[in-house]
Order: structure tokens, then sequence, then C-alpha cells
């Protein structure tokens, strides 16, 4: 009774619909590409709040932004 009970709140679980995306407007479109300078792990924003996001954080410390500045 009780594998039962938690195999159909397993299978509940995966028939959720896929929520809503954010309304328009909310997260602004970008393309800024960091690198961080320790370890040189580089990441690829694609979505954020404001136009120029601050840098994320890798190893501790702040990533450079390897985007040039005439693609912003």
């Amino acid at each position: 009774m009780l594998l039962l009970r938690v195999g159909m709140a397993f299978l509940g679980g995966l028939s959720r619909p896929v929520p809503e995306p954010p309304p328009a407007g909310e997260l602004r479109k970008v393309r800024l590409t960091y690198r961080c300078s320790i370890c040189g792990t580089e990441v690829r924003m694609t979505a954020a709040n404001d136009e120029m996001p601050d840098p994320p954080r890798h190893c501790q410390e702040d990533m450079d932004l390897v985007t040039p500045v005439d693609d912003l």
C-alpha cells in the first residue's frame, strides 16, 4: 500500500505542467561572455534584468567581461 502511494506521488509530480515563462519585459536578452581570470572558465549570459548586469562570480572573484564593447 505504501509503495503504491509513493509511486502515485512520483508519477503525479512528473505530470505537472511546465511553468509559464516570465512576463515580457521582466528579462532582457543580452549576449555577454565572461571569463574567470583565475581558472579560465567562460560563461555566456543570455538573459538579465538590466542591460548591463553585474558580472557573475567564480573562484570567489568577479569574472572579466570578454565580449567586445562594440557588440553591446
